[in-house]
């Protein structure tokens, strides 16, 4: 009885000590911290593991650091458009941009942003026509490849990239690969063995170091990137595995959105490529011109820009809401997790109420439960505003979109939630063109003839059931 006595408040004093924490020391935002403290008071032990591994925020905001060389161009380049701004003195190409110079300001301030104006952006929608450029270009790199995936799978796409990136390093190009220890947990250690063995250059980004235990699971490196000889750049929301090619009969069609750009943007996403994969391995990538060899090939405006738990400001959510706020006509967004928080969604709320034409989508089906249920939910809410929702049943929308008066758009990894824009390591590229935005905006409608439309009438006749997982998801969305 003393023992358990012992325990007992040894576990109290501990949950109190914690809470503590939460509260005054790591100033979480009010509605995760609020959930933090329901998860700690009602499973005090189980809470207490939960928090540790979930909801412990990462120390230091030095994950990751810029050789010197780099540091001083990026800096230099910065500032100087910074300054071009604050002065009305900076040169866009198109006119048009001027009536966003503010988002690209923002940008610039909180990321570091360098915006570029002289590429060319090809869009996929489908998952093999994307990968068949990809493999495409792979196989033409004359120097390096450097992938960055959340998911990488050892399936039947999985080892046509591997075919290709082994035959490339026997050609003498330098190739790495970096993927998420968590998003590609099911990929076999032998699919990592043959490529290393192969001379890959293969590395997890925040690997367990315990077999099976890992506190930074919650922090998982989202983002997907592709620079080939450092001219070419493959960003967006498809991942390397056979159910992003729609052989996946849970899902059936993959719907997503990439990017394949030509300019100096690939400039920006070698950057972030550097980056990361500096965190992750020893063997360390230093400043070298033949990395950042871009070339001029159109006139699109682009933004790289990236986010994670690491950084003070979420700048990529900060980019959505400007966007929002900048809309006269329409918005148009697509995202398989629809968890905005409070900010977000004022913004939409009030755009809509200003007479805005405010068109969501989002997939029919789950492939998070909790997830799901609490997209609807906050789906449904929007309706009121006078906000439109579609239910896309043509497979699965794994698409990450906003098109923002045919005029400017967000193509990239982020989600519409909490965990995209707190606790993932995110890029999406911030798009200044009208023919690329209004490619986009086509594809959205094209969409809605795939789509169902959610009523507010076909809300309110929900079940009991199902209004109860609405209530359940969405109270624990600022944890999931």
């Amino acid at each position: 009885m003393g023992i358990l006595t012992y325990l007992l408040g040894t576990i109290i004093i501990l949950n109190i000590a914690l809470g503590i924490s939460i509260v005054f020391l790591e100033r979480k935002d009010p509605t995760s911290t609020w959930a933090w403290l329901m998860v700690l008071m009602f499973i005090p032990i189980l809470g207490f593991i939960l928090y540790l591994i979930f909801g412990k925020p990462i120390s230091g905001s030095r994950i990751f650091t810029w050789d010197k060389k780099t540091r001083i161009e990026v800096k230099t380049t910065v500032q100087s458009q910074l300054r071009a701004l604050e002065e009305k003195r900076f040169e866009f190409k198109d006119e048009e941009i001027n009536h966003f110079s503010d988002l690209v300001y923002l940008h610039l301030r909180n990321d570091d942003a360098i915006f570029t104006q002289d590429n060319q952006v090809i869009i996929y929608t489908d998952g093999n026509e994307k990968f068949d450029a990809l493999i495409q270009d792979l196989q033409k790199a004359k120097d390096h490849i450097h992938l960055l995936y959340y998911t990488i799978r050892h399936d039947e796409l999985g080892q046509r990239i591997a075919d290709v990136l082994i035959k490339k390093v026997n050609e003498g190009v330098q190739v790495r690969v970096l993927y998420d220890d968590l998003g590609s947990r099911s990929m076999k250690r032998s699919y990592v063995k043959r490529l290393r063995r192969a001379g890959v250059q293969v590395e997890a980004f925040f690997p367990s170091k315990i077999a099976k235990i890992n506190f930074k699971i919650n922090y998982r490196n989202h983002r997907k990137l592709a620079i080939i000889d450092g001219r070419i750049g493959y960003i967006g929301g498809f991942n390397i595995g056979d159910e992003y090619l729609g052989k996946y009969k849970r899902f059936g069609y993959w719907r997503d959105t990439h990017l394949r750009v030509v300019g100096q943007a690939v400039q920006n996403m070698q950057a972030r490529f550097v980056l990361d994969w500096n965190q992750a391995s020893r063997d360390h990538i230093l400043y070298e011109d033949r990395y950042y060899d871009a070339v001029s090939a159109g006139n699109v405006g682009l933004q790289i820009v990236s986010s994670g738990p690491d950084t003070e400001w979420e700048q990529i959510k900060n980019g959505y809401i400007k966007m929002i706020l900048s809309a006269k006509k329409y918005i148009y967004i697509q995202t398989p997790y629809f968890i905005p928080d409070e900010s977000l969604r004022d913004a939409l709320r009030i755009a809509a109420l200003s007479g805005v034409d405010v068109k969501i989508m989002i997939p029919n089906k789950p492939d998070h439960p909790f997830v799901y249920w609490a997209t609807l939910s906050n789906s449904g809410d929007l309706l009121n505003a006078g906000a439109e929702v579609y239910i896309y049943q043509n497979g699965f929308l794994h698409a990450k979109t906003i098109v923002v008066d045919g005029k400017i758009a967000s193509v990239g990894t982020a989600n519409i939630d909490v965990r995209s824009f707190r606790l993932n390591f995110e890029v999406n590229a911030f798009i200044y063109d009208e023919n690329t935005a209004e490619s986009l905006a086509l594809a959205f409608q094209d969409d809605i003839r795939l789509s169902t439309q959610m009523t507010r009438k076909l809300y309110e006749r929900r079940s009991l059931g199902i209004r109860f997982k609405e209530s359940i998801s969405r109270l624990i969305s600022p944890v999931l």
